[in-house]
């Protein structure tokens, strides 16, 4: 057997369609059973609150929730996937969103940009529902040095920092390019600006280098015991003048302004 056949999870090795809500809703089981990754959720979810003073008062719309658990951090969001889920508040595509206009406070997502097939289409969708000063707050792919070799050599997902905006359509979960929010965001941010005045680009920060990696994530066994989760948290924190070369995340805030 090969090394890293053993290094993934049973269940792991049964996953064929990304596609199917079964695979979705085996994340969340494989997230509750491995603290260490569960952990590093509970941390982008705190990210998510930060971004938002008094979240309990406003309007939060989650994105491709799949099989997440931001309500044990921020119990009022709505949840939301393009998946059948028996555990979302609501099933729709983030081009075709069923809110009121400026209605909503903020849409927070997690590892959603880059799967999107328009995002042209979809920052025109989030103009038209978020309030004046509304937020997007994603956690996506980050594309540095370390994270690019990582990606590109032990992940299962394109990431082409050479792409053109846009994704063939395959699947609502199957397609996608990590490298995605670095090519709106960092590489075409001029076209961005200027097609979408209506953003403001709040926050882009890289961060995690180790502990995802550490987790195992979705497929791998955990790496090292959950109670290293405060020291490998600690080495980030050293490590962090350097998440520009080492980040394997990064957070990017957007707020609704009211140009034109």
């Amino acid at each position: 057997m090969r090394l890293i056949e053993w290094f993934k999870l049973p269940d792991a090795r049964c996953i064929k369609d990304l596609d199917d809500p079964a695979t979705t809703l085996l994340h969340a089981e494989i997230v509750r059973k491995k603290p260490f990754l569960k952990k590093l959720y509970i941390d982008f979810y705190k990210q998510f609150r930060k971004a938002t003073p008094e979240p309990e008062k406003k309007v939060l719309v989650e994105l491709g929730s799949g099989g997440g658990f931001i309500k044990e951090v921020i119990d009022n969001v709505i949840t939301s996937d393009i998946l059948e889920l028996p555990n979302v508040d609501k099933v729709f595509s983030a081009l075709n969103m069923p809110f009121e206009d400026t209605s909503v406070d903020a849409f927070f997502m997690f590892d959603v940009l880059h799967h999107i097939s328009d995002p042209r289409a979809f920052f025109k969708e989030a103009i038209r529902c978020l309030k004046l000063s509304g937020k997007i707050v994603m956690i996506e792919p980050a594309n540095t040095l370390w994270a690019r070799f990582i990606y590109k050599n032990f992940h299962h997902e394109l990431f082409d920092p050479q792409a053109q905006w846009g994704l063939e359509e395959i699947g609502p979960v199957s397609h996608g390019n990590g490298a995605m929010p670095w090519i709106i965001f960092s590489r075409d941010r001029r076209i961005f600006e200027k097609e979408f005045p209506q953003f403001r680009i709040v926050r882009m920060c890289n961060h995690t280098p180790l502990r995802y990696l550490l987790s195992g994530g979705l497929t791998l066994r955990q790496l090292v015991p959950s109670f290293t989760y405060p020291l490998i948290k600690a080495i980030e924190y050293i490590l962090s003048a350097i998440n520009n070369l080492l980040g394997m995340f990064q957070t990017i805030e957007l707020e609704k302004t009211d140009a034109e």
